[in-house]
């Protein structure tokens, strides 16, 4: 298999719900086809809208910005509020005001609280304001975080954030009109037999965001997915291995919530969820949270050791397609070379082919093929069907049905 042939053929942003990203999942197909593994696409359902118009005025004054989708359409115009916080004393100062964070984004208590607190709108910001380009990251209000309750968000460049706070901009005008509609992201399934009626599940998300080729984030994660593939397609395993490339991770994990859902009634044949999103830069730390017993964590340690291969191994709840299969029960990890953001950044212009190493990323590979099937051809899978107390406590708060203490 050619590792640079897959991050050149999906050279281009793919974001959530778009063609492009369909595009990569048919290559993605093909790809397993051609390693002789059969492959399907499942279609998932996914909130989509198309912007016709966004305009952010400020005392009168056109600034550039993006709507965010999904937000609804309309007009606002409200006292600007800059609002570092979300503590009950900033979250006081909301009331009827056009409130602008920090922030790219927002949790669900967040946003609930300001919808309790009256907030007409909210600013988010994005970008660098002291780094030459002006780019400003296309958003969604996600339907976890906004409820039945909507207000115009729009995203603006730090730059501009800066300058509304300095020169103490009075009153913003938002006028949002866009098309909201339910469009249709996908994963990729495909699978290996083994001997028993238990699977092991390993997944990859393939999307991008709106501003990312994803080469980093996350197409190195499907390479290793296919690396794995070729490494383990001829052998005998005792469990079988399924494959999933997961559709919409970057608007929070939606392929692989949608697999877990729609797969229920056989997730109990799930022994073990292997997650891997960003590996093989040329720089970065080696690592793995484990959302299962901690037991697994020392293995994963002890088995770096015996292979002579870097790991920083420890039990946690990770922010990517391992999070919904632990929620259901499913012992799960992820692994990961977290590169300085300087080094390999994400979400952004500069997550290109040019970040990754195809000699660091075979390397990556050939560990998590050798982790794969000692997993895959063990007796009994040893790792604990229970998901401890700690981790359950911690995907609560992660999947906001709790607020962090």
């Amino acid at each position: 298999m050619n590792l640079q042939n897959i991050f050149d053929s999906t050279d281009f942003v793919h974001a959530s719900g778009t063609k492009e990203e369909l595009a990569v999942a048919e290559f993605l197909k093909g790809q397993c086809e051609s390693l002789g593994v059969p492959a399907r696409i499942e279609p998932f359902r996914v909130a989509m809208s198309d912007i016709e118009e966004a305009h952010l005025f400020a005392d009168g004054k056109e600034i550039p910005c993006k709507a965010f989708n999904c937000c609804g359409s309309g007009v606002v115009e409200g006292e600007l509020y800059y609002m570092p916080g979300t503590d009950p004393v900033s979250m006081a100062g909301a009331k009827d005001k056009v409130v602008l964070f920090d922030t790219q984004g927002i949790g669900f208590f967040a946003y609930q609280d300001l919808m309790k607190a009256g907030a007409k709108a909210i600013l988010f910001q994005y970008g660098n304001a002291y780094y030459p380009n002006d780019d400003i990251d296309q958003r969604d209000l996600r339907e976890v975080v906004s409820g039945e309750k909507k207000v115009l968000c729009a995203m603006i460049h730090s730059r501009q954030a800066v300058e509304l706070v300095k020169n103490k901009v009075k009153t913003i005008r938002l006028e949002v009109s866009q098309k909201e509609y339910d469009g249709e992201s996908h994963n990729v399934i495909a699978g290996l037999p083994g001997k028993r009626e238990e699977f092991i599940v390993l997944t990859a998300h393939y999307d991008s965001t709106s501003l990312s080729h994803g080469a980093y984030d996350n197409m190195s994660g499907c390479a290793g997915l296919l690396g794995i593939m070729e490494a383990m397609k001829d052998k005998e395993l005792n469990y079988g291995l399924r494959f999933v490339f997961c559709g919409s991770e970057e608007r929070g994990l939606l392929g692989s919530k949608a697999y877990v859902r729609d797969h229920e009634k056989e997730l109990e044949k799930v022994a073990l969820n292997i997650n891997l999103d960003m590996i093989g830069t040329y720089m970065g730390k080696f690592i793995s949270c484990v959302s299962a017993e901690e037991k697994l964590a020392g293995y994963i340690s002890y088995m770096a050791a015996e292979v002579g291969f870097p790991v920083e191994a420890r039990a946690g709840v990770y922010s990517s397609d391992s999070t919904p299969f632990a929620d259901k029960g499913v012992p799960s990890l992820s692994f990961a070379r977290i590169a300085s953001k300087n080094v390999a950044p994400i979400h952004c212009r500069y997550d290109l082919k040019e970040v990754m190493s195809m000699e660091q990323l075979q390397k990556d590979i050939d560990f998590l093929a050798k982790f794969t099937e000692r997993f895959a051809n063990a007796v009994v899978c040893p790792v604990s069907r229970e998901i401890p107390e700690k981790i359950k406590k911690e995907l609560d708060e992660y999947l906001f049905r709790k607020r962090k203490e």
